[in-house]
This record gives structure tokens, C-alpha cells and sequence, in this order.
């Protein structure tokens, strides 16, 4: 699967355009988990998906709940 694919594929389920690569990224996860696509998919996109800069949301918010306390 590409990343052209996996944007085709949340249109089709959210019927409205990705916003960012993160967006695209959590959206992976989920059709990861949903069984909707393999492991190597899954491993192929969030390549590509960080190398576009997405990083991961939890791990994002996580950080950012430690420097705020």
C-alpha cells in the first residue's frame, strides 16, 4: 500500500481531505488494527510517512504532558 492509497482510503471513510502526515499516520494505526491492511503495509507507510516528518501522536502529547508538570 502507498501513502496515495491509504489518503484514497480515509477519504473514502471520512469523506474529508487528510490535514496533515500525523493525521495520516494515526489513521495507519487504526486500519493496522482493524485488520484493513497487513504488517508489511503498515511498516512500508509509516516509513514513508516519517520520512515526510509525521511523528507519532501519543508519543507527541506524552512528551508534552511531562515538560508541562
Amino acid at each position: 500500500m502507498t501513502i496515495h492509497e491509504l489518503k484514497e482510503k480515509f477519504l473514502q471513510k471520512r469523506s474529508y481531505p487528510i490535514e496533515d502526515t500525523c493525521q495520516l499516520l494515526d489513521f495507519a494505526k487504526q486500519t493496522y488494527i482493524n485488520n484493513e491492511i497487513s504488517l508489511k503495509e503498515f511498516r512500508s507507510v509509516v516509513r514513508e510517512l516519517e520520512a515526510l516528518g509525521a511523528k507519532n501522536i501519543d508519543v507527541f502529547f506524552e512528551s508534552a504532558i511531562k515538560t508541562e508538570a
